[in-house]
């Protein structure tokens, strides 16, 4: 084998590894990657079906039913309502009226959380449920000044 074709193996060797290397990574982020949706956004049926994604709100109050250690409980983001089911042991600070972070898969409508995050003091809520929650809140202003005023 002369020099050049040796250069030559051991070129397309590396570009081999390095192609092989990248995909790996790619597979794993892309399997690891987790999109947050709010309830209007489930709503409107924006969510992937299939898929784990994060859902953000407000727990809705009077709507935690217990069950041992299955919970059922609504998320809001006083736009849309949205069930959640999960099984196992709630964060100490989850409570109605107060915001969550659940991930898992979306079910025959129903949110099957397979993890529950509560904030973690009461000025913090995740940015993306904060801006859900600032624009539900603005749409809901909106409708209510058209029904009082007339479209």
């Amino acid at each position: 084998m002369t020099p050049r074709r040796k250069r030559m193996a051991i070129a397309l060797g590396i570009i081999a590894v390095v192609g092989a290397a990248t995909a790996l990574v790619l597979n794993a982020f892309q399997s690891n990657l987790v999109f947050f949706y709010t309830p209007t956004q489930i709503a409107a049926k924006e969510a992937p079906s299939g898929r784990t994604f994060r859902l953000g709100g407000l727990v809705v109050a009077g709507s935690v039913k217990r069950e041992g250690v299955n919970v059922r409980f609504e998320v809001t983001d006083t736009a849309q309502t949205v069930p959640v089911q999960f099984s196992g042991i709630l964060p100490d600070l989850f409570k109605e009226g107060k915001g969550v972070v659940a991930q898992g898969q979306l079910e025959n409508g129903v949110f099957q959380a397979k993890e529950v995050l509560a904030k973690h003091d009461e000025n913090y809520m995740p940015p993306e449920a904060a801006q859900a929650l600032k624009n539900a809140a603005q749409a809901n202003a909106k409708a209510a000044a058209t029904l009082v005023t007339g479209p």
